[in-house]
């Protein structure tokens, strides 16, 4: 059965308990569930399906055993580990305190942008598919990256370190 990573915009500790969320996963019908640190990221296995309707079955169980939902974006770790092998940030001549980022879409963008933008000291690298390179160096201003993404792609994303990717895909 192929192995999926759901990807949970806006959770943490404080607002939602990984044991909790591995219950709602486990009684969608998911099976060989685990949370990969406590910032909603769910690998699961699952008969084959599209991202789309793996999102929706997971946002469904979370509502209904939860009470709530946080947006899902899924991706298969076959997808993951041949972005890791690729490794996108190695072709940027990047500070080596920059933090590596990945932004997840639901969609891959309907157009290319004319340049890619940059906010105090955060950039966007690469548009490829559905997902968003960046990298910032950290500032007295906090992570911009975020204003960045979402002023250049909406809300409807969710962002993970480069190296939390590396865990999931594991």
């Amino acid at each position: 059965m192929p192995r999926y990573a759901a990807f949970l915009r806006g959770v943490m500790p404080t607002n939602a308990k990984m044991p909790d969320l591995k219950r709602a996963f486990e009684k969608a019908g998911f099976t060989e569930v685990r949370t990969v640190l406590g910032s909603g990221n769910v690998v699961f296995s699952a008969r084959a399906a599209s991202d789309v309707a793996l999102q929706r079955k997971a946002e469904a169980a979370m509502q209904e055993h939860l009470g709530r939902t946080f947006a899902t974006i899924v991706r298969s770790i076959d997808e993951l580990q041949a972005l890791i092998a690729a490794d996108p940030f190695s072709k940027h001549r990047l500070p080596p305190e920059s933090k590596r980022i990945v932004t997840f879409l639901r969609e891959a963008p309907t157009r290319a942008l004319p340049r890619l933008p940059e906010q105090d000291g955060a950039r966007i690298l690469q548009v490829s598919g559905r997902e968003v390179f960046t990298a910032y160096v950290r500032t007295p201003k906090g992570p911009v990256f975020m204003s960045l993404i979402e002023k250049t792609f909406g809300e409807d994303v969710t962002t993970r370190t480069w190296d939390t990717i590396k865990k999931v895909a594991r």
